[in-house]
């Protein structure tokens, strides 16, 4: 028996919100929502496609009454694929991405950055040709 990486929850304050902007990052679409809840993805995921092999995981956000309060445990990576990471980071802060230190040093060939509620998130290097 087996399992599937199906959904990565976000909680959050506005879930509308954080979808949005993680839309705008990713090229997602909003796939579900409900009363204090919006799932994004890159597809609109079946049984019989998740049965049948793994695929990408959605975003969901769930919206909770309490902040965030330290550093994430678990943080996405994004890479850029179609300019550089520089331009990608601008782009993100145009969007409402702050840049933000959580003790990586200077010398680091990412960009650690925050969503508008804080959580934290890289920008590796890009995947541009």
């Amino acid at each position: 028996m087996t399992s599937r990486f199906t959904e990565l929850v976000v909680d959050c304050h506005d879930p509308e919100r954080l979808a949005a902007f993680w839309c705008e990052v990713l090229d997602f679409k909003v796939i579900d929502r409900s009363e204090g809840e919006v799932e994004i993805g890159s597809w609109a995921p079946t049984v019989e496609d998740v049965r049948a092999r793994q695929m990408s995981p959605t975003l969901l956000f769930i919206q909770v009454p309490e902040g965030k309060t330290v550093k994430n445990r678990l943080h996405l990576d994004v890479s850029p694929i179609d300019g550089s990471t520089e331009a990608e980071v601008t782009r993100l802060l145009g969007l409402g991405a702050t840049k933000t230190d959580v003790g990586q040093g200077p010398d680091r060939n990412w960009v650690v950055m925050a969503d508008p509620e804080g959580n934290e998130f890289c920008v590796l290097r890009t995947l541009a040709p």
